[in-house]
């Protein structure tokens, strides 16, 4: 399976599962990254982190290190 931070500018997915756990998972599910969810790389900051993810017409920014533990379809 692939990670979210696998994706490139403009590649969608379908999020798997999240492996992330405590107060992150929640800020994260909150945020509308949920398991069945369709996201889209829209941009990617000049260092590579963070990545700005458009999910369920809203662009939320994570870093890339929490993306790796976003399994995606």
């Amino acid at each position: 399976m692939r990670n979210l931070s696998d994706l490139g500018i403009g590649e969608t997915a379908v999020i798997e599962s999240i492996d992330i756990t405590g107060i992150l998972k929640r800020r994260i599910v909150d945020m509308g990254l949920t398991k069945g969810s369709t996201v889209k790389i829209e941009r990617v900051a000049p260092l590579g982190d963070p990545i700005d993810i458009k999910v369920k017409n809203s662009h939320i920014a994570i870093r890339r290190s929490d993306a790796t533990n976003i399994r995606i379809k």
